[in-house]
């Protein structure tokens, strides 16, 4: 009998949850979001992080001033400590669905060979 993948995958979904990399990630989300100011801030780092990467997919250009007012609000949030703190969080969670990509897609890449090959 074969294995259901969905279940797999749900399996997979339920450890992700109880991970500390997603409570650590899930707490420091929270915690921005019961400061206001904090709120304010993120959101706005993501709005102009969303908007970058639209105008990258639509192949338009990205101005000089775009380009630095992104800087600017990176190193303000970077500044932040309960916005550091989740953006740390953020990318260690990152890595780690990185590495299980990269675990899911093994089987393809020993039957295809490698992309790089």
């Amino acid at each position: 009998m074969g294995v259901n993948l969905h279940d797999s995958a749900y399996e997979l979904e339920k450890a992700i949850r109880q991970s500390d990399e997603y409570t650590n990630l899930k707490n420091a989300y929270d915690e921005v979001n019961a400061d206001p100011s904090a709120k304010e801030m993120f959101e706005n780092f993501r709005n102009i992080q969303m908007q970058l990467q639209q105008k990258q997919m639509m192949g338009q250009e990205i101005s000089q001033e775009e380009v630095e007012q992104a800087q600017k609000t990176v190193a303000l949030v970077q500044q932040h400590d309960k916005i550091s703190k989740l953006m740390e969080a953020e990318q260690r969670m990152s890595m780690i669905i990185t590495e299980l990509n990269q675990i899911i897609m093994k089987p393809l890449e020993e039957l295809y060979g490698s992309i790089e090959q």
